[in-house]
């Protein structure tokens, strides 16, 4: 939830969201790509970098409820995600 919480502020690539998370890039990627496998990312190239940021359902589902993701199976608040 953290890898969302820094994608919503403006798209990031892998390295920019390792070095947040205090992480390995390859671990921060496997966590980027369960995340975009489940339809909350999306990616954008630019140049050789891949940029993540909320997929557009994800930012639609957040507006209209007031920051509150709702997975089916759970439910987020984005006011309250850990930092």
């Amino acid at each position: 939830m953290r890898i969302l919480r820094i994608v919503s502020e403006k798209p990031h690539d892998v390295t920019e969201i390792a070095e947040r998370l205090s992480v390995s890039s390859y671990n921060a990627s496997k966590h980027l790509r369960i995340l975009r496998d489940a339809g909350l990312l999306q990616v954008e190239r630019a140049g050789k970098r891949r940029l993540y940021s909320l997929a557009s359902s994800v930012k639609g589902q957040l507006a209209s409820n007031r920051n509150i993701l709702d997975l089916g199976c759970c439910t987020f608040r984005f006011d309250q995600l850990p930092k």
